[in-house]
């Protein structure tokens, strides 16, 4: 687990289970005073699962796989669900009889149809492995769970996606034809440094392609604005949209927007096959994004995409198979 997305969801994991893993354990050792007497099961899962937090159900089975209780959960308890085969289902794929606690990986819930995860702890009676004890989680009931209030943060790094396959192996069977935008393309490049400078839009995003723009503004961060080239092209446009003064937490220094738009118009005309169809500029994470005619996306760090040595501008912006660079 490398990436920072997959270290952030590993934290919350380990949070997750030094939380359960305990009181799980002990309940275990419970059920094994009574096992495999479903109605003794049911008691005793029913008298600890208010000590079990955000739980949705718990439930025994089998070292089969095979239920041999209700499920339970602080509403009561679901005898629909003994006898029920859970062999199958992958929080059951990698734990039995490898290790005593698991923590699946996140899943499609059968029943909710929504996200959840599953921990499974193996119920010994001595040394012998007589069956498991599950306990599932819906997600959504773990907004409560202090780690998860934290958002992952985006890498700033330069990271690259293929595209559709099929449009990169037609590439060279394409040319760029003239948009509108490209026709005005100056002073659509001075408009947008104007809206993203002076007049609050954070985020912006020019489709050369098809000659519009969306739009993120502070004042309305929920929303997003579309001009047309009719209005991408008229001064005019700027009076619609409050002067705002330029954030202090951009990490973007706002006077590299021209700069960047100077170098999407590079992009965009200086080759007839692989050409910029759109770019992206957002002032807070400092991120500009980048979409070719061959369908491959890169997401570039500001300093990277302004810095001519970088391996951006002396490789082929064709190729979406080269590795992202850290910065």
């Amino acid at each position: 687990m490398n990436s920072p997305i997959q270290k952030s969801i590993s934290r919350q994991r380990h949070a997750l289970g030094k939380l359960i893993r305990p009181i799980l354990g002990r309940i275990a050792g419970l059920c094994s005073e009574v096992w495999p007497d479903r109605q003794g099961l049911n008691e005793v899962l029913a008298s600890q699962v208010s000590e079990l937090p955000y739980c949705a159900y718990i439930y025994a089975l089998g070292t089969d796989a095979i239920q041999i209780s209700d499920n339970i959960n602080g509403s009561g308890r679901f005898p629909e669900h003994f006898g029920r085969d859970r062999s199958s289902r992958p929080y059951l794929n990698s734990v039995y009889p490898a290790v005593d606690y698991h923590l699946s990986e996140a899943y499609i819930s059968l029943l909710s149809g929504r996200p959840s995860i599953t921990a499974i702890q193996l119920v010994r009676r001595g040394r012998q492995v007589i069956g498991l004890l599950g306990a599932d989680f819906d997600l959504r009931d773990l907004r409560d769970l202090p780690l998860t209030q934290q958002l992952y943060d985006e890498p700033d790094q330069w990271r690259q996606m293929k595209g559709d396959p099929s449009i990169r192996g037609l590439l060279f069977q394409q040319t760029r034809v003239k948009s509108v935008l490209d026709a005005h393309i100056d002073e659509v490049m001075s408009i947008m440094e104007e809206l993203m400078a002076q007049r609050g839009v954070f985020h912006g995003k020019l489709h050369f392609s098809s000659s519009r723009a969306t739009l993120w503004l502070v004042d309305d961060p929920y929303r997003y604005r579309i001009l047309e080239v009719e209005e991408l092209i008229d001064p005019d446009i700027c009076l619609a949209y409050p002067v705002r003064p330029y954030p202090p937490s951009a990490m973007l220094p706002q006077d590299k927007i021209r700069p960047i738009l100077d170098g999407f118009k590079k992009l965009r005309l200086a080759d007839e096959t692989v050409y910029l169809r759109s770019g992206s500029i957002n002032i807070f994470n400092g991120l500009v994004g980048l979409n070719f005619s061959c369908d491959g996306s890169h997401y570039i760090p500001w300093s990277d995409f302004l810095n001519p040595g970088n391996a951006f501008w002396s490789g082929d912006i064709g190729s979406t198979n080269r590795p992202a660079t850290a910065t």
